[in-house]
C-alpha cells in the first residue's frame, strides 16, 4: 500500500509545483543544466533518442496489444475461467492513456525545456505522454503476462518492463525532450493505474498456474 500512495503524494506535489512555478521547478533546471553540459555525445545522443522512441505508439501499444493477445493464450492453458480478459484490458490501456494524458497536457499547458512558448491549442509538455505510454504499455503487458508465468518468468517480465520505462524517461530528459518532472509525474501515474489494475485482474488457478510457470522456464 506505502508505494501507491507515495506515487501519489509525489503526483500531487510535483503538479502543484508546475501549477504555482515552486521552488521544485529547481531540480528540473539543474538536471537540464547537467545535461547540456555533457552534450554532445557521440554515444548517448543516439542513444537518448532511439530510447525516446520505445515510448511512441508505435511500437508501444502494438506490444501491448500483441501481449495481451499472448496473455489470453497463456491464461488458458493455465486454466483460468474468465482467459479472456487480457484482451479487453489491454485495449481499455490503450484507450486510457490518451484519456489520462491529453486533458491534463492543455490544463497544465507547461513550456518544454526548449522554452519555447505553446502556440494556440498546442498541448503542454506536462505530463510525459511518451513516459506514460511507455510506462503502461510496457508494464500492463509484463502484468497481463506474469499472471500466468513461472516465478522467475514473471520477475524477468516485470524487470523488462520497469527497465524500459526506466530508459524511455533517461532519453526524454537526456535529449531534451522533457522536464526530468514531466517524466516523474507520468511514472506516478503509471504506478497508479498499475497497481489498480494488479488488484482488479483476477488469476488463473493454482495448478494452472504452476503448470504454466513450468513448461515457460
Amino acid at each position: 500500500m506505502a508505494v501507491p500512495v507515495v506515487a501519489a503524494v509525489v503526483l500531487l506535489l510535483v503538479s502543484w509545483q508546475v501549477v504555482v512555478d515552486g521552488p521544485l521547478l529547481g531540480l528540473d533546471r539543474a538536471v537540464r543544466g547537467a545535461v547540456r553540459s555533457a552534450r554532445p555525445n557521440a554515444v548517448l545522443d543516439p542513444l537518448g533518442h532511439a530510447l525516446s522512441d520505445l515510448g511512441s505508439g508505435v511500437p508501444a501499444v502494438p506490444v501491448l496489444l500483441a501481449c495481451g493477445v499472448l496473455a489470453s493464450w497463456w491464461w488458458r492453458r493455465a486454466g483460468a475461467a474468465r482467459w479472456w480478459w487480457p484482451l479487453p484490458a489491454a485495449a481499455a490501456t490503450a484507450v486510457l492513456i490518451p484519456l489520462l494524458v491529453v486533458p491534463a497536457k492543455a490544463a497544465f499547458a507547461r513550456p518544454g525545456p526548449l522554452g519555447e512558448p505553446l502556440t494556440p491549442g498546442q498541448w503542454g509538455w506536462y505530463p510525459s505522454g511518451h513516459t506514460a505510454t511507455a510506462t503502461l504499455s510496457y508494464g500492463v503487458a509484463a502484468l497481463l503476462l506474469a499472471r500466468a508465468a513461472g516465478p522467475r518468468t514473471a520477475r524477468g517480465l516485470t524487470a523488462g518492463a520497469v527497465a524500459l520505462a526506466l530508459g524511455v524517461g533517461a532519453g526524454l530528459v537526456w535529449s531534451d525532450f522533457h522536464w526530468l518532472l514531466d517524466v516523474v509525474a507520468s511514472w506516478c501515474l503509471a504506478v497508479l493505474v498499475l497497481w489498480a489494475l494488479d488488484r482488479w485482474l483476477p488469476r488463473p488457478s493454482g495448478r494452472g498456474r504452476q503448470a504454466s510457470g513450468s513448461s515457460l522456464r
